[in-house]
Formats: structure tokens, C-alpha cells, sequence
């Protein structure tokens, strides 16, 4: 079987493209610019292109077919016009990333289904998704395009921590502020609860999905089981550092009132809700599927990681200096107060 992706290297992809390497029933293409380009597996066949030069990509793919083509980096919908113009007709499945970040802010019932409602206004990107998900399901249902939605939450990889709250350069600066003994600052009062899906494990589903006759035309949301909440988390990160977690809880509203990041659609609209992801419906397109990657587990794999690669460890003295200065502000303003 023959797969392409419109990516292919990124935080979600490159489990499933590293997954399908091992695999000699796939025979995988990267269609992208070259980047990561050292760490693509033997075997892999990469074109090099934009995939906006719509020309030279119909010409690489003239002599192909493809069971299954996913875009893992179509964020507006002019880019899955694109993308229908090049691959009708050269797929029998067209894959879609989307997120799970599009579902109704705020939360009806904390139990989210595929069946839960698309309605975002927080967050841009995540309208931006639901657009794109809009223009596929139209055309599967007016052209007959292939499409299978597929809809992340938290993934992560083992060079990334993933956490609630921290700057435009990652999260390392947190980590550091742990290392150092400093508090760092959770949204709310940590309770809120969440889902941390390892990108191996995200993998298993979705290649569950690739070339499944009961996947087209259908939304899947993909997650691990565990449900966590934000205290679990942090908690979690402090014992792989092995140091004290020293949270300072901050209102997810006042984050947003004070700060230049995007913590509207990043905490109002996404992580300051509480979510329950209920995946039956992956499980019955993918039998046995077995997601056993628990955050505590994966976390350490990833602090492994990040310490002991510099590259990993891009310092933000800006976010660091604005977490003292949002702390320093609310103590100050306790004392004024209570006197």
C-alpha cells in the first residue's frame, strides 16, 4: 500500500511516519521542503517540494496512486482547495488533521464525543479547523472525495514538555523555573482536567485509520484514555525533574487580560475547560487498539530527552521575567487588601 504526507515531520507525524518505516506493508512518501530532513527513517521516499506549487507537485505524483494521503499542515481552507485540486482522483483516502481545540467553548458536558458540537469563538485556529472540516465534509458528500477527519488534543513528543502555561519559545523556561526552585504558574486552580496523548500512541490510532473502508466520510477524535487534571500534570513533570512542584494558581481570564500570548484561544478556548474524551468510536474502527503510554511514563522519556540535548533547551528570559512580574503583582495586591 502506497501513503502520502503532506508533512510528515512534525510532533504528530513523525511517530506515524517513523511507524510505517518499520512496516513493510507501507510504502510511505514525504512531500514537503526538506526539513527535518536528517531525521526521516531509511526507506522513506521524500519529494521535495511546496506544496503550494500546485504544477511540480501534480508532475511528482503523475506515475502514483495513493490508498491514503493526510495533511498534516492545512490550517485555512484555501489550503484544502489545494489540496482537492491536486489529489482527486489520486487517493482512495484523503486524511485531514484537525483538533480537538474546535469543539464548543464553553464546554456543554465535559464528556467530549465526535458527535459534540464544533463552535470556537476564543480561538481562531480552531475556527480556521472547523472551516476546513466543513469544506472536506462538502465535498465528500457533493464529489465523493475520500476524507477521513481526524482530531488531535494535547499530543507530544519526547522533545517537547507539554504544559498549560509558558511563552512563544516552548516550554523549557518552565522546566528551568522548576529546576531552579521558582513557583510557575498553573491556569485556575489546576483541577480542570485534561487529556496527554504521546505521539507513538496517537500513531496506533491513526495508522488503525489509514486504508479503513469504515473511516471515510467520518471525524475521529484521537487521545489516550487517561484523564488527568493540570495539578496530575505538573506534578507529574516535578518528580521526572526530581524537584518540588511549587505551583502559584492564576485565573485563566487574568492570564489572558495581562499578557501578549494567546492565552484566549490557548487557555479560555482549549485548556482551561475540562474535557473527558470518550474515543469508543476509534476503538470500534480500530479493534484492539491499546494506547499504553501513561503521561507519567512519557514525561520522563521526554525530560530524558530534553536534558540531554541542548538544542531542546531554548531559554525565554522575556516569559520568565513576566511570570515574577504577574506573581509579584498579586502578591502585592493580597497585601493591599488584607493590609
Amino acid at each position: 500500500m502506497k501513503a502520502l504526507f503532506i508533512g510528515g515531520t512534525g510532533t504528530i507525524s513523525m511517530a506515524i511516519t517513523r511507524a510505517l518505516a518499520r512496516d513493510p506493508a507501507w510504502e510511505l512518501y514525504l512531500l514537503n521542503r526538506g526539513n527535518r530532513a536528517s531525521e526521516i527513517p531509511e526507506g522513506v521516499r521524500v519529494l521535495t517540494c511546496d506544496v503550494n506549487d500546485e504544477e511540480k507537485v501534480k508532475d511528482l505524483i503523475k506515475d502514483l496512486h495513493f490508498d491514503t494521503v493526510c495533511d498534516f499542515i492545512g490550517f485555512v481552507p484555501k489550503q484544502l482547495e489545494r489540496d482537492y485540486r491536486i489529489f482527486k482522483g489520486k487517493t482512495d483516502q484523503f486524511m485531514y488533521i484537525s483538533s480537538a481545540s474546535a469543539y464548543h467553548k464553553p464546554a456543554y458536558n465535559y464528556v467530549v464525543t465526535e458527535g459534540t458540537s464544533l463552535s470556537n469563538p476564543y480561538w481562531e485556529y480552531s475556527r480556521n479547523k472547523k472551516k476546513c472540516e466543513d469544506l472536506l465534509m462538502k465535498l465528500y458528500l457533493e464529489e465523493g472525495f475520500p476524507v477521513t477527519i481526524i482530531r488531535p488534543s494535547h499530543t507530544y513528543d519526547e522533545r517537547n514538555v507539554p504544559l498549560g502555561v509558558h511563552g512563544d519559545k516552548g516550554s523549557f523556561q518552565v522546566i528551568k523555573r522548576m529546576l531552579e526552585g521558582k513557583p510557575v504558574i498553573v491556569h485556575g486552580d489546576g483541577t480542570s482536567l485534561w487529556h496527554m496523548t504521546f505521539n507513538e500512541d496517537f500513531a496506533k490510532g491513526f495508522i488503525g485509520l489509514m486504508a479503513n473502508k469504515h473511516a471515510i466520510g467520518e471525524a475521529y477524535q484521537i487521545t489516550n484514555d487517561e484523564t488527568l487534571t493540570w495539578n496530575q500534570i505538573y506534578q507529574s513533570i516535578a518528580d521526572a525533574l526530581g524537584v518540588e512542584f511549587k505551583p502559584y494558581y492564576v485565573a485563566s481570564s487574568y492570564l489572558d487580560a495581562v499578557s501578549k500570548y494567546d492565552f484566549a484561544g490557548a487557555l479560555l478556548g482549549d485548556k482551561a475547560v475540562s474535557v473527558v474524551f470518550d474515543n469508543s468510536k476509534l476503538k470500534r474502527a480500530v479493534p484492539g487498539l491499546n494506547m499504553n503510554i501513561t503521561f507519567d511514563r512519557g514525561v520522563r522519556r521526554t525530560i530524558d530527552y530534553v536534558l540531554s540535548h541542548p538544542e531542546c533547551q531554548v531559554e525565554d528570559p522575556e516569559f520568565d521575567a513576566w511570570c515574577d512580574r504577574v506573581i509579584e503583582a498579586l502578591e502585592a495586591a493580597k497585601k493591599q487588601i488584607t493590609g
